[in-house]
């Protein structure tokens, strides 16, 4: 097995059952995520079973195998609570809203409870990111436009545009920040943003589109307009006057799901553990960690990789958790975990499943594995991607094989949190 492969954590914690994550409420949403419909009952999460649901277990591991580490995670707890809050707002309808007009799911406080859950998983406080605080801070944003360029509201759409973009990237100074890897994690959450003025371009959005929520909500905005999401690494979020959209815009109209989804993938890719060769997938940089995909013969990446291998083992021996070529498992599971409460792509089982295969869960992740195959099989898609496919089912039968082998158990050591898998072999 690669040196990559470790066993991070330990411990599971229960969520939705079998072919159905159940996130119950009256606004619950209807779609569904590979043959998933998902509720969230309560604020102890507790699984409801759906029609044609199965008895085995589906389960999110981060917060009960923390806890079993000695980490206590109350208050990521609560804030994947908040999170859950937000989401069950999520109805069809909800999720093709503009993030300019929807109002059911407040995404300002969606992002802060994502910023608190992983605030509280890797700075172990025994006080809770203050979600209030940075709340009033982003109401204080827009009234602080109000202030300044209240004659901007009996103008015409482009000028108030014009008005705003100066208040926002010039007057307070927000900017654009490139997030390819963890190099610059503030620039993924939004207290950080508010905090530094230099956020990720779907932080910049939801910040553009709050104002304008907020200016329509008070009776100061007697127009439509529209954010354009720019999908470059430079460009920041730009105002448009709804009635002049082009065909060619549509594509860069964020609705509240993309939004959401966009901002859970940037901490996915920046913290995702094998941040190696980005020309593949998250799910084969995984694979290939775990030798179930062809890998590049290129020697120099081998010995820079076999180097911060080593160097990564050094820091984690002595508690640092995190390596800006490694990422961070801990972040990296809890974007999944959010991401498959947002049901928007079945392929968030599928790579769950292979960071817990990397953490020494091999049952949960056969699972999640197991059921995202079969919902490929019952949708009759067809294979869009034969190397990930053939990396997939390499993995299922490696997992297969482990939980085959007579006597075998998990480590029950959880001190360290990166160290060579046990496998009975």
């Amino acid at each position: 097995m690669s040196s990559l492969s470790c066993q991070w954590l330990c411990g599971a914690y229960v969520y939705p059952s079998g072919r159905f994550f159940n996130l119950s409420s009256s606004n619950t949403s209807t779609s569904s995520l590979a043959g998933f419909t998902i509720y969230c009952s309560n604020s102890q999460f507790t699984p409801g079973l759906g029609p044609g649901s199965s008895k085995n277990d589906l389960k999110f591991v981060l917060h009960d195998a923390l806890d079993a580490s000695g980490v206590n995670t109350t208050h990521a707890r609560i804030a994947r609570e908040g999170f859950c809050s937000q989401v069950r707002k999520l109805s069809n309808i909800e999720r093709e809203t503009s993030i300019c007009i929807n109002r059911g799911v407040d995404l300002g406080k969606a992002a802060l409870y994502i910023a608190a859950e992983d605030d509280s998983l890797v700075s172990h406080s025994s006080v809770p990111l203050p979600v209030d605080d940075f709340l009033e801070r982003l109401d204080h944003l827009s009234m602080g436009y109000c202030s300044r360029y209240s004659s901007s509201f009996t103008s015409s759409p482009e000028h108030f545009i014009h008005c705003l973009e100066k208040y926002l990237y010039v007057n307070k100074g927000f900017r654009r920040t490139g997030v390819t890897n963890q190099s610059e994690p503030r620039a993924l959450y939004l207290h950080s943003v508010l905090t530094h003025r230099s956020g990720s371009a779907s932080l910049l959005s939801l910040l553009y589109s709050e104002i304008l929520k907020m200016l329509r909500l008070w009776g100061f905005l007697s127009f439509d307009n529209e954010v354009f999401f720019p999908h470059d690494s430079s460009s920041t979020p730009r105002g448009y006057c709804k009635q002049k959209t082009k065909e060619s815009d549509q594509s860069h109209v964020m609705t509240t799901q993309s939004l959401l989804e966009e901002m859970l993938k940037d901490l996915k890719d920046a913290f995702w553990p094998f941040q190696l060769d980005h020309t593949k997938s998250p799910f084969l940089r995984a694979a290939r960690a775990a030798n179930c995909s062809e890998s590049t013969n290129d020697s120099d990446e081998s010995a820079f990789e076999l180097a911060s291998v080593k160097a990564a083992l050094h820091r984690l021996e002595r508690g640092v958790w995190t390596s800006v070529r490694f990422g961070d498992m801990r972040r990296a599971l809890s974007a999944c975990e959010r991401l498959i409460l947002l049901q928007t792509d079945p392929k968030e089982l599928r790579d769950y499943g292979a960071l817990l295969y990397h953490c020494g869960f091999y049952k949960e992740a056969l699972q999640y594995l197991t059921v995202y195959q079969d919902g490929q099989k019952e949708s009759l898609d067809l294979i869009d991607n034969v190397e990930e496919e053939e990396a997939l089912e390499k993995l299922m039968i490696r997992l297969n094989l482990i939980l085959m082998e007579e006597g075998w158990s998990p480590p029950t050591d959880n001190k360290s949190f990166l160290r060579n898998n046990s496998e009975p072999w």
